[in-house]
């Protein structure tokens, strides 16, 4: 990349340096993205100019959420501790879907309201029990996976990432919940579950849909009324870029 010109402007460059390489694109942009985004120009980058090479090509469901598994795609990925949301709200909105009366995506936009409640024990607003979600998450960032945002809610992660080749989606959340379970599990003097076992994820479709997930998710403090800016929430990629 050339060295002096504006972020959005090697993001365009390595677009053209995609039609003679063979790296999936995700990794093309990336040195370029994170320019983008230490400049503050993310809004600044057109939507042809972030795509997944392998666009996915189906989906499944293990019970009450539809996932998409795989490697190499983009995914905001969200889950949450057990108590989080209530069992019986989970099931009339899986019976709303079942029903055709809301969508998938309307499904967990719902979720992700409840969320933001702070239903439950929210265990994850101890900082000893965050900081041990901080570590493992940065850990493997660059190893199983890019990890490009995430924030740690009071009852919820979310986060933005790409998969590393040879690695699924769901291999990276199971080990990360096992591991993070019981962790805390320990530092809390407990036993017993501490994730929803199910998580939910969406594959990113372009780069506006990248972008407007990566604005969503850091906002995701703000907007529920725990500080004033992105980057106040000490858990976060936000606070991170800043510090």
């Amino acid at each position: 990349m050339e060295r002096g010109l504006p972020a959005c402007k090697r993001l365009k460059n390595a677009q053209n340096v995609r039609v003679h390489s063979n790296l999936p694109i995700i990794e093309v942009f990336d040195s370029a993205l994170q320019a983008a985004l230490q400049a503050g120009s993310l809004r600044s980058v057109r939507s042809n100019e972030f795509m997944n090479e392998n666009p996915p090509k189906g989906r499944y469901s293990r019970g009450y959420l539809p996932h998409y598994d795989l490697g190499g795609v983009t995914q905001f990925l969200t889950y949450r501790l057990a108590d989080s949301l209530p069992q019986n709200v989970l099931e009339n909105l899986r019976l709303q879907v079942e029903r055709k009366l809301i969508t998938d995506r309307e499904m967990l936009i719902s979720i992700e309201k409840y969320l933001d409640q702070g239903i439950g024990n929210c265990y994850l607003r101890q900082t000893k029990i965050a900081e041990m979600m901080e570590e493992n998450l940065r850990r493997f960032d660059g190893v199983n996976y890019k990890l490009y945002a995430w924030v740690i809610m009071p009852n919820h992660v979310h986060l933005l990432l790409t998969p590393k080749e040879g690695y699924s989606l769901s291999e990276i959340v199971h080990s990360c919940k096992s591991y993070t379970s019981n962790q805390a599990n320990k530092i809390l003097n407990r036993t017993g579950r501490f994730w929803f076992p199910e998580p939910f994820d969406r594959f990113m479709r372009e780069y506006e849909h990248f972008e407007k997930t990566f604005n969503y998710l850091e906002n995701n403090p703000v907007k529920a009324g725990l500080c004033e800016k992105q980057s106040d929430w000490r858990f976060s990629s936000a606070w991170h870029r800043k510090n």
